[in-house]
């Protein structure tokens, strides 16, 4: 099965942003260059034990949930939403492979964590993203 890039920005990234209150055109920009442009280094770098389209490894989800999320319930409950009732409480790194918005919402946090800041949208032309255009994602 192939996605487009254009449909994952528009059915999958934007309304997970909109749902999160983080949408903005610079955000949604990120989300999507990183997933059709992977870095070689870097938080979303490919990596072979990387799960789901932004390659978040096992250790990053559970430390999200563990020393962020934890600590902030109205975010957590928002993203918990947004994972499967059975499927998350059994395996939740299975989430990030098989529910897109879920894995979307997480790598959002991650970069909003990584760069020391609350998950609040950056600000217009802080990011300038490489050209996508109609790109098949596998």
């Amino acid at each position: 099965m192939y996605i487009t890039a254009e449909h994952l920005r528009d059915q999958v990234i934007r309304p997970t942003l909109k749902y999160l209150g983080t949408w903005t055109p610079a955000g949604e920009a990120l989300l999507l260059d990183v997933v059709v442009n992977p870095p070689d280094l870097g938080l979303f770098s490919a990596r072979r034990d990387g799960l789901g389209l932004f390659h978040i490894t096992a250790d990053q989800h559970r430390d999200l949930w563990d020393r962020y999320l934890a600590f902030n319930p109205d975010i957590a409950g928002r993203v918990r939403g947004l994972a499967s009732q059975r499927a998350f409480l059994s395996d939740p790194d299975s989430e990030l492979q098989t529910n897109l918005s879920y894995c979307t919402a997480v790598a959002w946090l991650l970069y909003h964590r990584s760069a020391g800041t609350r998950p609040e949208p950056p600000r217009a032309g802080r990011f300038v993203p490489r050209a996508v255009g109609h790109r098949a994602i596998a």
